[in-house]
C-alpha cells in the first residue's frame, strides 16, 4: 500500500477521531483540519451554509490532510480524496463514556480540536446525538462510504485504535485485518 497523503476519519462523537488523528499528524507530519474548527465560530455559531461548505472544499482540495469528523452533507468531496478512510464504530456506551470523560476533563475550556470561543459544555441535544447515532447517523454513514476513492478500514475494537495509535506505522496498520 501506498503512503496514504490524504486520511479521513470518522465515526461517532466520542470515538476517538480528534485523538486518533492528532497522534497520526504528529507521525506523519500531514496537515490536520478539525471539521469541528471550520464549522463553529465563536460563540457556538454557525456560519451561513456556503461558507461552510466553501471551507470544506478548500481543505478537501488540498494535496495532503488529515480530516477529522463527520459532518454527512459535506462528506463526499473528502471521501472522493481521501486514500484511507479510518472508520471509528465503536459501541454507544463506549462512545457515551468517552464523551462524559470529555466534557468533565474540559469543561469550560475551549480543546485543541474546537474554534477558539467555544468552551467545552454539557450539551444535552448533543448527548442525545451520540447516544442515537448507532441508529441515525451510522446509517448514513456507511451510505457514503462506498463514495470513498480509497481503502476504508472499519475499527471496531479499541484495542486495535490502541495499536493504530501505538504503531508508526499507519499503513501497516490500515493494511491489516480490519476489525
Amino acid at each position: 500500500m501506498d503512503a496514504a497523503r490524504r486520511i479521513a476519519i470518522v465515526g461517532s462523537p466520542g470515538s476517538g477521531k480528534s485523538t486518533l488523528s492528532r497522534a497520526l499528524a504528529a507521525r506523519t507530519g500531514l496537515p490536520l483540519v478539525h471539521l469541528d474548527q471550520l464549522h463553529w465560530e465563536a460563540g457556538w455559531t454557525e456560519p451561513e451554509e456556503s461558507v461552510w461548505r466553501a471551507r470544506v472544499a478548500r481543505a478537501a482540495e488540498g494535496e495532503s490532510w488529515i480530516i477529522d469528523g463527520n459532518y454527512g452533507g459535506t462528506m463526499a468531496p473528502r471521501l472522493a480524496r481521501a486514500d484511507l478512510v479510518l472508520w471509528l464504530d465503536f459501541p454507544t456506551a463506549l462512545c457515551l463514556w468517552r464523551l462524559g470523560k470529555r466534557i468533565a476533563g474540559n469543561y469550560g475550556r475551549v480543546r485543541p480540536d474546537m474554534t477558539e470561543g467555544c468552551p467545552e459544555r454539557l450539551d444535552w441535544g448533543f448527548v442525545w446525538y451520540v447516544a442515537c447515532f448507532r441508529r441515525d447517523g451510522r446509517p448514513r454513514l456507511l451510505a457514503a462510504l462506498p463514495g470513498a476513492a480509497g481503502t476504508v478500514v472499519p475499527i471496531v475494537r479499541p484495542a486495535v485504535l490502541d495499536a493504530l495509535l501505538a504503531e508508526r506505522d499507519v499503513q501497516r496498520v490500515a493494511s491489516r485485518s480490519p476489525s
